[in-house]
């Protein structure tokens, strides 16, 4: 399957959130409800605005998945649960890595092992943990970095 790579633009927005709130249900099982609603609150309110989203969309243009970067950061990566296991979060991955280089980092949670797997198939490993995530809230982040190419 082929994907075009574009960037975000504020058409999009709902789209976007709609595809983080289904893999969020998909993935996230550990979250509470109260959780989902205070990242969703995040997240549709203007968290994409702070970094630089990039969309994988089908031939139609129908959004697939998004990457969210701040520098070599990868801060987000969602891709439609739908979509899950066609390459999606790979091509993102891929196309980061041509804008920003072979430095890229991540914080996955722990306890997302599907998320996990996958960026150390791609090919980071972990470099350290932390006990909370970024909200301060009881869900471990286990930092990852690129493995030199």
């Amino acid at each position: 399957m082929t994907f075009h790579i574009a960037a975000y633009n504020d058409e999009m927005h709902d789209q976007l959130v709609g595809i983080w709130h289904r893999s969020v249900r998909a993935t996230h099982h550990f979250l509470t409800e109260e959780d989902i609603a205070f990242f969703y609150s995040m997240v549709s309110g203007g968290a994409l605005a702070g970094v630089e989203i990039w969309t994988a969309a089908d031939q139609e243009g129908k959004p697939l998945g998004f990457i969210g970067l701040d520098g070599p950061k990868v801060e987000m990566l969602f891709v439609d649960p739908l979509s899950h296991g066609q390459g999606v979060g790979k091509a993102l991955l891929a196309y980061a890595v041509e804008l920003k280089g072979s430095e890229l980092e991540v914080d996955v949670n722990e306890q997302n092992e599907g998320a996990h797997a996958f960026y150390l198939k791609f090919g980071f490993e972990q470099v350290g943990r932390s006990p909370l995530d970024g909200s301060g809230k009881p869900y471990p982040l286990l930092h990852l970095k690129l493995r030199s190419r």
